[in-house]
């Protein structure tokens, strides 16, 4: 018997036509195929990314009990989230406001997954396949890209940029709920890193 996709109740996207170069650029991002790994040959920077994996693997156990499950998406939201130029605990805020940690997640307008992204993004930056947006290492990649993307159009306005992300540009609630939420996920490790090396960067 098969599970039926959990709800949520989050807003959408909303659709905009995007210019070639900025078509280009998160197709890019999108399409990179590396695993998402955290990659230094500094061992204080892999102390602390360890330490820093460990602390969220244990604050996330109730919500994802497999440990294997729980260690692929912390992997993933941290290399995401440096790679886009966001702060992991800002993601891990903004998955738990949109979905509840749920893979398969599905909300009244139809965005899918961890970070509740809109199905017409696979068709505009990616493959056309909105099935893969359960899939969890590809889910995390386009919510980065796509709210790196809001960033980069508010000028670095974090609270308008999750407003648009969220389809409730304007209104205060949702971008209130994700920044109180990425304030109960930071964490500094004993170790103090750098920004590591995770090979490219964004477009």
């Amino acid at each position: 018997m098969c599970a039926l996709p959990a709800l949520a109740f989050a807003g959408a996207q909303q659709y905009e036509p995007l210019t070639t170069s900025v078509k280009s650029a998160l197709s890019s991002s999108i399409a990179d195929g590396r695993p998402p790994r955290m990659q230094s040959t500094d061992i204080k920077q892999r102390l602390a990314y360890l330490e820093w994996l460990g602390e969220m693997s244990e604050r996330l156990k109730k919500r994802t009990p497999d440990y294997q499950t729980r260690r692929e998406m912390l992997e993933t939201i941290y290399y995401e989230s440096k790679r886009a130029g966001l702060d992991p605990a800002l993601m891990l805020g903004l998955i738990q406001v949109e979905s509840g940690f749920r893979k398969f997640a599905i909300s009244t307008a139809g965005a899918r997954g961890l970070t509740q992204v809109m199905p017409f993004w696979t068709g505009l930056i990616g493959d056309n396949d909105p099935k893969k947006l359960f899939n969890v290492q590809i889910n995390i990649r386009y919510g980065c890209v796509v709210l790196r993307h809001y960033l980069d159009r508010e000028d670095g306005d974090l609270f308008r940029a999750l407003g648009r992300y969220n389809g409730s540009l304007g209104k205060p609630e949702y971008p209130n709920l994700v920044l109180g939420a990425w304030k109960r996920w930071e964490y500094s490790p004993q170790l103090a890193p750098s920004v590591p090396t995770l090979g490219n960067t964004m477009p």
